[in-house]
């Protein structure tokens, strides 16, 4: 008998996205720093115990240096120290934060943006060094910025646009997506740019990768429409396969076979695709009048003298090409085994 939505629902997986998806918080384990890590850590100590004793140095007179060159040094020494701090929380940070998170996904966006706040960060202090009066230094900041924004706005577009795909996450970095003429699996979603890993293309047909990557502005998502093959509460598509059959044919006898073959190889699989599909839907005003349990059969007139004998299922996006390669030769070795029953126009099948 099918599981309810509710039971459904209760599946420790669909908890688990729900949970991710509604930012409930569940107690995890506690997070250990690894060798690598600890190795880091002390090294960062130890450069600021040597950053300490440079400015011992310095102030104690034991250098000869002019005024001038003694307060260049301590300003160096003082935005070194700075760097190492700030390089040193963010790899705490990343550690026992961000190395929490299960979702690699997410894990892999927020330390991008981890990564470009500490290179401000580190440019912050460096442009302190050089300019000693914080008015002369925002000033010159501002001018800088305009005359670069201006110069370069497709870069700062395409910057906005990463923010935007931070915030709305209209793809992930592991997605299968499709954007205009391009599609494939987000491998890299970067600054300013994203990577694809291409399946299907110009040189090979169905769901295989083709070995190419497509690389695309990250603008391009603020004015084409995005296909998201990968929505994490529901990472499924519906496909199907057709024959073509004569109308002689036992349309009932077709339909129960296609049917019967297709549930065997899914299971109870697919009755639990559409338990979360529903239990979504119902949080929605959308009408769920042709989502089904078990796979469908429907028959449509040709545009010539047959009959379109076609099986709907779900199935996860990359399994799609290999399901329909299991399906087809056990549909036509069920079909033809009725001859009497089924009628197929000569090498039409597909």
């Amino acid at each position: 008998m099918p599981e309810t939505a509710e039971q459904i629902s209760e599946k420790p997986e669909v908890r688990k996205e729900l949970a991710r998806t509604t930012r409930e918080k569940k107690p995890g384990e506690k997070v250990k720093a690894r060798g690598t890590d600890k190795f880091w850590f002390v090294t960062h100590a130890l450069l600021l115990i040597g950053c300490a004793a440079l400015y011992f140095l310095l102030g104690s007179m034991l250098i000869p240096l002019s005024p001038s060159h003694l307060e260049l040094g301590r300003r160096i020494i003082r935005a070194a120290a700075l760097i190492v701090i700030v390089i040193a929380i963010a790899k705490a940070i990343s550690v026992y934060a961000l190395g929490r998170i299960e979702d690699a996904a997410i894990r892999f966006t927020l330390q991008r943006v981890e990564h470009l706040l500490v290179a401000l960060l580190i440019a912050l202090i460096a442009v302190s060094i050089i300019f000693v009066n914080w008015y002369a230094a925002l000033t010159a900041l501002g001018v800088g910025s305009i005359i670069i924004g201006l110069a370069v706005q497709t870069p700062m577009k395409s910057f906005i646009a990463w923010i935007y795909i931070l915030v709305r996450q209209p793809f992930r970095v592991g997605d299968r997506i499709k954007i205009d003429d391009a599609t494939g699996d987000v491998i890299d979603v970067g600054y300013l740019d994203t990577t694809l890993w291409e399946f299907g293309g110009q040189y090979i047909s169905g769901d295989h990768p083709s070995g190419r990557t497509i690389r695309f502005p990250n603008e391009k998502v603020l004015d084409s429409i995005v296909y998201n093959y990968s929505w994490p509460l529901f990472p499924y598509i519906w496909n199907e396969i057709k024959f073509q059959i004569a109308y002689q044919s036992d349309l009932e006898f077709v339909a129960k076979t296609m049917q019967r073959i297709v549930e065997e190889e899914l299971g109870e699989e697919m009755m639990e695709r559409i338990g979360v599909y529903r239990d979504l839907l119902a949080r929605t005003p959308v009408d769920e009048l042709e989502v089904r349990e078990h796979p469908r059969v429907i028959f449509r007139v040709d545009e010539v003298t047959w009959v379109d004998a076609i099986v709907r299922y779900l199935v996860a996006p990359r399994e799609a090409g290999s399901m329909k390669s299991r399906l087809i030769p056990k549909l036509l070795a069920a079909l033809n085994a009725a001859p009497e029953k089924v009628m197929f126009p000569k090498g039409d099948a597909r």
